[in-house]
C-alpha cells in the first residue's frame, strides 16, 4: 500500500529510515519535499561529503545505482543516495534484485516524476513490502483552494475565497508554482493584516482584480453586460495573457455546472457545494445563475461552447481574430 506523505515525514522525523524510497507521480512538489528532507536531514553537513551521492537517471544506469548503493558508509551509521529524474532510467525494473537483499546502512531515494509505476508489475510488489513506495498525483482544479486555505492556515493567515479562485485560475495546478507565488505574498503582507486578498493579489503577483476568467464567469452568471463586455475587450487587448482556449474552457465548467445544477434535487448549499465541488461560499452565485439560464439555454450555450471551440482552433473558421470569435460568444450567451 502507497506510503502518505505525512507517514514518510513523520518517520522520517522520528530517524525510522527504510532502505529504499521510491518517490513516484505527476505532482513534483511533495516528491522534492521529501527527497529534499532527506538529503538535508539525514546526514548531519560533516558526513555528506562522503556518504550522500545524488546522481541523474539519465546519467546513469540501474546497474550503476545498485553498485553505489551497495558500498557501506564511510565513518558514519548511513550514505544516502539519491537518484533524481529516475523516470529516465533504462530497465529500471532490474531493481528487484537489490530489493531482495537492501543494505539497511544505505537510504536510496528515486525522484521519478511525473510518471507511477504499473501496479502489476514484480517490481511495484517488491517495492510496496520491502520499500517506500510513494504517488503524488496532481490535483483537480477544484482541489486547489481549499489546498491553499490549508497551506495558510498552518502558516496563520486567512486568504478570501475570490483570492484563492483567483489564484487557481490564474496558476492552475502546479503546487510548485502555487507556493512560490503564496510565499511572495505572505513577504508583502501587510503587518498585522493575516488575510490575503484579491487586491494584494493585484498589487503582488500582476493578475488583475477585474480582469480575469473568474469575474468573467462571475459577470456572466450574473447576465452584468457591462462588465463582461468590459473584461472580453480588456481579453482582446492582452491576448497574450488571457489565451481565449482557457477563457472557453472557464466558461465550459460554468455552465456544466449550471446545468448539474438544475437536475439537483437536493439543492441545500453544502450538497451544492459537494456535488458541484466548489466552496460553500460560491453557491450563492450558481442560484444566481441557474435563474438567469434555464435548462434549455443552458444546453444551447454549452453547444456553443463547444462550436466555438473549435473555430478558435481552425475548424470552419480560419480568418475570425481570437477576440472578435470571443465577444461573439459572448454576445450570444448574454443575449440568448
Amino acid at each position: 500500500m502507497p506510503a502518505t506523505f505525512e507517514e514518510i515525514i513523520s518517520d522520517l522525523r522520528k530517524r525510522i529510515f527504510k532502505p529504499v524510497y521510491f518517490l513516484a507521480g505527476d505532482e513534483p512538489y511533495y516528491i522534492d519535499l521529501i527527497t529534499d528532507f532527506i538529503a538535508e536531514k539525514v546526514l548531519p553537513e560533516e558526513e555528506k561529503a562522503f556518504n550522500q551521492v545524488i546522481i541523474y537517471g539519465e546519467d546513469t544506469s540501474i546497474n550503476a545505482v545498485i553498485e553505489t548503493s551497495r558500498r557501506f558508509p564511510m565513518m558514519a551509521s548511513h550514505q544516502v543516495v539519491i537518484v533524481k529524474e529516475a523516470q529516465a532510467l533504462k530497465k529500471i525494473e532490474d531493481l528487484t534484485l537489490y530489493l531482495e537483499k537492501p543494505l539497511l546502512s544505505t537510504i536510496l531515494v528515486f525522484n521519478f516524476r511525473y510518471k507511477v509505476l504499473d501496479k502489476r508489475t514484480k517490481l511495484f510488489k517488491s517495492l510496496d513490502t520491502q520499500a517506500v513506495y510513494f504517488e503524488s498525483m496532481r490535483l483537480r482544479d477544484y482541489q486547489v483552494p481549499p489546498w491553499i486555505e490549508r497551506y495558510l492556515m498552518v502558516k496563520g493567515i486567512k486568504i478570501n475565497p475570490d483570492a484563492s479562485a483567483m489564484l487557481t485560475e490564474f496558476l492552475g495546478t502546479d503546487l510548485h508554482k502555487i507556493v512560490n507565488e503564496l510565499d511572495k505574498l505572505l513577504i508583502t503582507l501587510p503587518a498585522g493584516s493575516p488575510v490575503i486578498s484579491t487586491s494584494l493579489i493585484e498589487k503582488n503577483i500582476g493578475i488583475s482584480k477585474d480582469y480575469n476568467n473568474f469575474e468573467l464567469q462571475k459577470a456572466i452568471g450574473e447576465k452584468n453586460i457591462l462588465k463582461a463586455n468590459m473584461i472580453i475587450r480588456y481579453f482582446s487587448e492582452n491576448p497574450n495573457d488571457n489565451p481565449v482556449t482557457l477563457t472557453i474552457a472557464s466558461l465550459f465548467s460554468l455552465f456544466t455546472k449550471i446545468l448539474t445544477y438544475h437536475y439537483l434535487t437536493d439543492k441545500s448549499k453544502n450538497n451544492v457545494a459537494s456535488v458541484l465541488k466548489i466552496h460553500p461560499y460560491f453557491v450563492r452565485d450558481y442560484e444566481v445563475a441557474a435563474v438567469k439560464y434555464n435548462v434549455n439555454k443552458t444546453i444551447q450555450i454549452i453547444s456553443y461552447l463547444r462550436t466555438y471551440d473549435m473555430k478558435t482552433k481552425g475548424f470552419g473558421d480560419v480568418s475570425t481574430d481570437h477576440g472578435d470569435l470571443l465577444k461573439e460568444l459572448v454576445y450570444k450567451i448574454l443575449h440568448l
